[in-house]
């Protein structure tokens, strides 16, 4: 770590629970982050700031209007561009020393998994239960550690999977907590959201990815927390893995 560097994360390299040692771990770190949007936002620009060195940004979609409300990684003379180029812009004025890569596109299973494996966490913040179970399936095969957070109208939620073996073998994947994809799935586009909402999901969920990669504190790990904006109310819900679990109920197979 050079003098640019002890400077530029001074504040963090002070708190003694992270330290010089803490602040190198995310500097070599990788992040995968799925989807651009409300929660993607916050969570790149907070990543990006904190010196995660290598950032992978994925989204296939492009800035429309109605993303400004809430998609702050995005500006008014975006609309129009790739989400990924727009965000890419941002994180570099933010941060111009870490190296972010980026994929303009719909990950098949195969190149989801490849994907997967070249990072040491992933963000999912996707709209959608398809993706989050396709992204979870890819996290549990590979054992990477899983950050997932969702929020709608005035509803937000955040939890971390480690997706670990070992001692963390017990512990819950995202498959665990849904029986199958809801029938009915409303989208912001339908029901609404709060913009600051987002960033409150968002800002939770990059903390947590942070403390994963340099080792801080305790993650969410087997806890779901929840919030409900409408009174600021946070609970805790603790979280069991579930046996017959069609992802993490029975041993995976990279080849399938």
């Amino acid at each position: 770590m050079d003098d640019h560097q002890l400077l530029r994360y001074s504040r963090q390299i002070m708190l003694p629970q992270l330290d010089i040692a803490g602040q190198q771990r995310l500097i070599q770190s990788h992040a995968l982050i799925i989807g651009l949007g409300g929660l993607g936002s916050p969570v790149a620009m907070y990543l990006a700031a904190a010196g995660v060195g290598q950032l992978t940004l994925v989204d296939f979609d492009t800035v429309d209007l109605s993303n400004l409300q809430r998609q702050i990684v995005h500006s008014h003379n975006d609309i129009g561009r790739a989400k990924v180029d727009s965000a890419a812009d941002t994180l570099h004025a933010l941060n111009p020393d870490i190296n972010i890569n980026t994929l303009d596109k719909k990950l098949t299973d195969e190149t989801l998994i490849q994907a997967v494996q070249q990072a040491d966490v992933v963000i999912d913040a996707c709209d959608n239960f398809a993706t989050r179970f396709a992204i979870n399936q890819a996290c549990v095969s590979t054992h990477t550690p899983l950050v997932s957070g969702a929020a709608i109208r005035l509803e937000g939620q955040v939890s971390v999977f480690p997706n670990a073996p070992g001692k963390a073998a017990n512990a819950p994947c995202y498959r665990c907590l849904y029986d199958d994809i809801p029938e009915t799935e409303a989208g912001c586009s339908e029901t609404g959201v709060l913009a600051p909402l987002v960033g409150i999901i968002g800002s939770i969920q990059a903390t947590e990815a942070i403390k994963l990669l340099s080792g801080l504190g305790t993650s969410l790990a087997g806890r779901l927390l929840t919030l409900d904006a409408s009174t600021l109310e946070f609970r805790e819900i603790r979280l069991r893995r579930d046996p017959q679990c069609p992802a993490c109920g029975r041993p995976q197979d990279l080849s399938a």
